[in-house]
């Protein structure tokens, strides 16, 4: 230590006034702020001006186009005595980091599932065209354990959505109380900060599953802070490990993927004596809930007019399907699945009918029919066929009396 050094710190204890013997009971860093008060640029006139207008300065850089160096050359403008740019710059970025703080949530084991889908895309080449096909990525993660599940779908929507959370649910085994997703459209479509408006199809999956959908809000990454961090280390472990494969379908590209977030979810953690599988399966799988007996069947939802002939058409697979005659022409909600169709009425449900997918079909239950419709039914193909040979019989027995009454027709005959 230098004499001036000594020199200064004698001098303080002099200005003090203070006996040393209390000086050297006081705790270290009590005592460090006798002798280093603060920094002084925090005293200097020219902060106590530029501190009133950091609030103005952070709203001023949302706004397109405004830079930290603009706002400093109005800023010396005004002040040619003031701050530099290194100073002026330092001290808004301190201003930006004190208001918006980080918090370390502490998760429930079984409790939530955050998913989303990266930014980035992976591809894989049609054998048959040689077309190049991009595919989104899907990524999902638990926040205790931070086990990831990925997969390659084709597209975002919602039904490649909802097969993706399956696939998800089934690899973990269980399911969580409550879902996180993003705020894509396949999931949420009113974005709110309060009580935004879940997807029909979402909310379908939650309730088969029985878990809680609480979205992400809006422009908040921080709110699925993990499974934005868990993007980061798949394009590390994943992406950058595939960059050299080829792939000729999906299936073989999904496969890849796995074995990659195998050995990712089994690497051990920093700053923990663990990997995520075995987090996952010592203190969170246990905790999942049980996965139902069957899989989700994604529903379609539609609003179609009961016709005259009591039946209801489905566009999609242009096909017809009976409704109790009662019905002709109210409005029905129609429900239907890959494998069954709902019609209700006024909340009550009055058919149902194995999905058909054979153009311009009919499904006709006879008990639908009116009585006079169902007379028809009920005679079997053999009563046409008799009537209708009776009646060739009495057309021919008609035919030999004019031609023996007609000598002209005999010859002809």
């Amino acid at each position: 230590m230098s004499k001036n050094t000594v020199k200064a710190y004698l001098q303080k204890i002099s200005n003090a006034k203070q006996n040393l013997d209390d000086l050297l009971n006081l705790e270290d860093v009590v005592l460090e702020t006798k002798f280093h008060p603060g920094n002084p640029a925090y005293t200097d006139n020219r902060f106590e001006y530029l501190q009133q207008h950091l609030d103005l300065y952070d709203r001023e850089l949302k706004r397109t186009g405004v830079t930290r160096k603009l706002l400093w050359e109005e800023y010396r403008r005004e002040h040619p005595e003031g701050y530099g740019l290194t100073q002026f710059c330092y001290h808004i970025s301190q201003h930006i980091a004190a208001r918006n703080p980080s918090m370390v949530l502490q998760h429930k084991a079984g409790e939530k599932l955050c998913v989303d889908f990266a930014g980035k895309k992976l591809l894989y080449i049609d054998r048959q065209t040689g077309e190049v096909v991009e595919c989104q990525v899907f990524v999902a993660c638990l926040a205790y354990s931070d086990y990831s599940f990925v997969m390659a779908v084709r597209s975002q929507n919602t039904c490649d959505f909802l097969y993706a959370l399956t696939c998800c649910l089934e690899s973990l085994g269980g399911a969580p109380r409550v879902l996180v997703p993003d705020n894509l459209k396949s999931a949420i479509i009113r974005p709110n900060k309060y009580e935004p408006g879940v997807n029909q199809a979402l909310e379908d999956f939650a309730n088969h599953y029985g878990m809680a959908v609480i979205p992400a809000r809006a422009k908040k990454p921080k709110d699925k802070a993990l499974v934005e961090n868990q993007v980061k280390l798949i394009y590390s472990r994943v992406y950058a490990k595939l960059r050299n494969e080829t792939f000729f379908d999906l299936d073989s590209l999904n496969k890849a993927i796995a074995e990659k977030v195998k050995d990712h979810n089994q690497t051990r953690m920093q700053q923990k004596p663990y990997s995520r599988q075995e987090c996952f399966l010592a203190g969170e799988k246990p905790l999942l809930a049980p996965l139902p007996k069957e899989r989700f069947e994604l529903k379609y939802y539609s609003q179609l007019k009961v016709a005259k002939n009591n039946h209801i058409y489905i566009g999609q697979d242009k096909h017809y399907y009976s409704v109790p005659y009662i019905h002709i022409g109210a409005t029905a909600n129609v429900i239907y699945t890959r494998s069954m169709v709902h019609i209700y009425i006024g909340g009550r449900l009055v058919a149902v009918h194995p999905r058909s997918y054979k153009p311009g079909g009919y499904s006709t239950q006879k008990e639908h029919l009116c009585s006079h419709h169902r007379h028809y039914l009920d005679r079997s193909p053999d009563y046409y066929i008799e009537k209708a040979k009776s009646k060739s019989e009495v057309l021919h027995d008609l035919i030999q009396k004019v031609f023996a009454q007609n000598r002209h027709l005999r010859i002809l005959r």
